[in-house]
């Protein structure tokens, strides 16, 4: 099978890095590193991004990955200690790591998109990761602009009788979905507007990031009259692509007019809900291009089962007019 290698160690890297980001959960408050933009990031990021990077460097060295984290500030001397707490739990997955190591293997994710890169994002939702909820750990492949494998591991994310999920696929050969403690990979799919209990959409849970009342009047127009469920993260594509929602929109914030989304808050998403039986585009039916650079030069993300995309985009249109 196709990228089989790369299915296997994207898997294995993704449950390494989820595995760190709950031992930093339950075992300190993540205090919120103050970056520049003034997002949140924690020890669980870098150590998330350094054992997936270590992974990836070993298994391909000539692939580059282009990860939401660097090393730069962790590097200088007043976040000695925070490094060494990286390295701490770093090494409860990897064994043995230096803090120099585990910095070099953080930066590994400062490379360019090429004709075959990964992107990375080691906490995807850290707000959710803060306030103990929904976050996911997403790492695709793009190769010759198409993405070729992805996985996400969502440690606290709960859809049916399973909590803690990992979803993967790989182009071509459809999406699966088990549980982060070893469970057995199953098949999923999109669900159908036959099925009243999950014809309902997703948005995320900070209304800064979206527009929350134009999603409301759009997935109304589409047919979904039941109120959205708010989640954090990539999450939401894998409620999609397991038939627990239909629809996932994420449309341009008033607050945030001319905002490019980020490759790697997406490409792991986008490919499970297409195997899945789905269909990702921009607000105006455009695929998502992963070819040219870390932000997206698209305008908002659609995310639904297929059947009721066209009526989305249509009504989308309509609002616009």
């Amino acid at each position: 099978m196709a990228f089989e290698q790369e299915k296997e160690i994207a898997i294995a890297a993704a449950m390494a890095a989820a595995k760190v980001c709950e031992q930093v959960r339950q075992t300190m408050v993540p205090e919120a590193i103050e970056k520049k933009d003034k997002s949140p990031v924690t020890v669980a990021d870098f150590g998330a991004q350094a054992v997936v990077c270590k992974a990836l460097a070993e298994s391909f060295p000539h692939d580059p990955v282009v990860g939401e984290e660097d090393a730069g500030e962790l590097k200088t001397p007043e976040m000695a200690e925070q490094l060494q707490q990286v390295t701490d739990y770093v090494k409860q997955v990897t064994g043995d790591a230096t803090p120099e190591q585990v910095a070099q293997w953080i930066d590994h994710g400062n490379g360019e998109v090429a004709d075959r890169y990964w992107t990375l994002d080691p906490i995807d939702g850290t707000k959710g990761f803060l306030r103990k909820d929904q976050y996911a750990v997403a790492l695709a492949l793009i190769a010759d602009g198409e993405i070729k494998v992805g996985v996400l591991a969502c440690p606290a994310l709960t859809l049916g009788d399973k909590t803690g999920l990992l979803f993967v696929a790989v182009r071509g050969e459809g999406a699966t979905m088990q549980t982060l403690d070893g469970g057995s990979p199953e098949p999923i799919r999109v669900t159908d507007s036959s099925d009243a209990e999950h014809f309902r959409f997703v948005e995320s849970v900070e209304s800064g990031h979206g527009d929350q009342g134009l999603q409301g009047a759009i997935a109304k127009a589409a047919g979904v009259t039941a109120d959205s469920m708010r989640m954090d993260s990539q999450a939401k594509y894998g409620a999609v692509a397991s038939g627990n929602a239909v629809l996932y929109l994420r449309l341009p914030s008033p607050k945030y007019p001319g905002y490019q989304e980020k490759i790697w808050d997406h490409a792991a998403g986008v490919i499970v809900v297409e195997e899945a039986g789905g269909r990702v585009t921009d607000m105006h039916g455009k695929k998502l291009d992963f070819s040219k650079a870390a932000r997206l030069s698209t305008t908002g993300v659609v995310v639904s089962n297929g059947e009721i995309h066209d009526k989305v985009l249509e009504a989308l249109k309509q609002s616009a007019g």
